[in-house]
């Protein structure tokens, strides 16, 4: 005789029906917000400054969303062209030489740069890679992006002790945008293949959504002929 399989009470079916529809929407919820919310941030910054002749808003009965950011990303590319010409890089030089005589402007300005350049340069390979260090003390694993070898004095003074050192960034959970700069002997970091998006999902989530994987396939031996 089959056994007939139990029903769920109406309340637990209602409640895990909610849940379902939360997990679906609240992400494109949310996603649409900070989208909405980003665009009326660049808005606000940048269509005062566009004169009012080109402005859409003005021969149209509504106001036109995002336009004041798609200026604000034309600008932004065609600076950046110009930045790549002789002409170009004059003026920059020119205008870096005006703040590097200005004494609290000029450390504020070098040290913006230098992230921005070693940020978004492609070059470079900055939190490219994710690792996991024990922290805070042997036995327990943390998760860090992979910054970059250690350089200038701080790579100079332990290489002297036969040490190879790395900078990671130890992100806090569950907002992992501030954290901790910390160096760690290369030998001691154990590198993950999962990228540095999987592992922001998981620190977001507090460890719930953990990134799918699948070990690397290691290449067969070469097969040897009989003679």
């Amino acid at each position: 005789m089959t056994e007939i399989p139990h029903k769920p009470p109406f309340g637990v079916r209602l409640r895990n029906n909610f849940l379902t529809g939360l997990i679906i929407c609240a992400p494109i919820a949310i996603t649409i917000w900070l989208t909405w919310t980003f665009i009326r941030w660049a808005d606000s910054w940048v269509k005062p400054l566009i004169p009012a002749r080109y402005s859409p808003e003005n021969y149209l009965t509504f106001a036109v969303p995002g336009f004041g950011l798609l200026v604000a990303l034309i600008l932004i590319t065609i600076v950046g062209f110009l930045g790549k010409n002789l002409i170009g890089r004059t003026i920059v030089e020119a205008g870096e030489s005006v703040l590097d005589r200005m004494p609290l402007v000029r450390s504020i300005y070098k040290g913006l740069k230098q992230i921005f350049e070693t940020v978004l340069r492609e070059r470079t390979n900055s939190f490219k890679k994710v690792g996991m260090i024990e922290y805070p003390s042997p036995g327990f694993w943390s998760v860090v992006f992979v910054a970059t070898d250690a350089q200038g004095e701080i790579a100079t003074r332990f290489s002297d002790k036969g040490m190879e050192m790395a900078a990671v960034f130890l992100p806090p959970t569950p907002v992992p945008t501030a954290g901790f700069l910390i160096f760690v002997e290369k030998k001691k970091i154990m590198e993950l293949d999962m990228s540095t998006e999987d592992a922001a999902k998981l620190l977001i989530s507090g460890g719930l959504v953990t990134p799918k994987w699948s070990p690397k396939q290691l290449p067969a031996p070469p097969s040897i002929s009989a003679a």
